[in-house]
């Protein structure tokens, strides 16, 4: 099945729609070009939208399918200019949220098919049915797992979905979600890429002013009543599995680090205790990590000091290890910490 320019426009990271900006000779220093004005604006609001919106997405203008299609690799090249990890991954989900609501919606099964096949799934549009749920399509447990890891919820577990003969049988919205996972992936390959010195002082200062619009953002927001000494076993479960991952040394991801330093941060340990407790991590370089803790702490740079990452952004990064009670009550790791605190304090003994 061929897809549409319109397919194209709604799905611009499939292998078609590289091939449409190519014929249309789309080249990096011709960004300038008065020709090109309403593609750079787009690509620009893209980010803007990814940025400002909660929870991050990109609108889709329907009837604008030309600068919809070309507008995808422009943006892309705005937020790799960036050079700024955060900007990246959240661009990377706000698009991949785009498409994924998109997927959902079409009415034609055999396209959600094709955008599949574009990440080689075996998928398929079964004819029988399993008991009385009729399920739209058949994807293979490999392609199921794969895109599984991070999620946390029972219902996304192998063994609560239907499974017949190495096919998991799903919903049309099910392959969606799925399908967003590996979007989201390939932008942020693509988001990789080194362009900044290829680019001419006017778009680095769209670039620039992007920037400042996600500073401005994920700026000093102020959470009150936090304990003014460190109360370790108030910790979220997020934060407790970083912290004991730091002090034994193991492996933590970037996002895990800078939500472990903001946090610790916030309840109130110094900036060198916090170099130090990265001192056991195999990659540990204490001139790098020092001036990271002091970037993110406010004392360096931009003077902004960052607070940790939403819940909602933790499950999406693995980084949230499965919720307790108080977890389905917050929505950021300081709000449980507030609260856990409080309980404790209310819980201690009266000397």
């Amino acid at each position: 099945m061929v897809l549409t320019t319109s397919d194209l426009a709604k799905y611009p990271f499939v292998p078609e729609a590289a091939e449409e900006v190519k014929r249309r000779d789309l080249k990096i220093e011709n960004l300038m070009n008065p020709d090109y004005k309403e593609i750079l604006d787009r690509a620009e609001e893209r980010v803007e939208e990814a940025l400002q919106s909660n929870p991050p997405k990109v609108s889709y203008r329907p009837h604008e399918g030309d600068i919809e299609i070309l507008s995808f690799p422009v943006a892309v090249i705005l937020v790799a200019a960036s050079v700024n990890d955060f900007m990246k991954r959240r661009y990377a989900l706000a698009e991949a949220a785009r498409a994924a609501e998109l997927l959902a919606n079409e009415n034609e099964e055999k396209k959600i098919v094709e955008v599949a096949k574009a990440f080689n799934w075996k998928i398929r549009t079964p004819k029988e049915s399993l008991g009385r749920i009729k399920f739209e399509f058949a994807v293979h447990f490999t392609d199921f797992l794969r895109n599984t890891e991070s999620f946390h919820e029972k219902e996304w577990k192998l063994v609560n979905k239907p499974v017949l003969r190495g096919d998991v049988y799903l919903r049309k919205h099910d392959v969606a979600r799925l399908l967003q996972e590996e979007i989201r992936r390939r932008i942020e390959v693509r988001l990789a890429s080194n362009v900044r010195s290829m680019l001419q002082d006017p778009i680095l200062e769209r670039v620039d002013k992007l920037k400042q619009i996600y500073a401005s953002q994920i700026g000093e927001k102020h959470f009150e009543e936090l304990p003014k000494e460190l109360v370790d076993e108030a910790f979220p479960p997020c934060v407790r599995q970083l912290y004991d991952a730091a002090k034994s040394g193991r492996h933590i991801s970037h996002v895990g680090r800078f939500t472990l330093t903001t946090f610790l941060l916030h309840a109130g340990m110094e900036p060198n205790k916090i170099v130090e407790l990265f001192h056991s991590t195999s990659d540990f370089n204490e001139r790098l990590t020092r001036y990271q803790v002091e970037h993110i702490s406010g004392s360096r740079g931009s003077r902004t000091k960052y607070i940790p990452p939403k819940c909602e952004t933790l499950q999406t990064h693995g980084v949230c290890p499965g919720v307790d009670d108080l977890c389905r009550s917050v929505r950021h790791p300081l709000s449980y910490y507030r609260r856990r605190s409080r309980t404790l304090k209310k819980e201690a003994p009266v000397s």
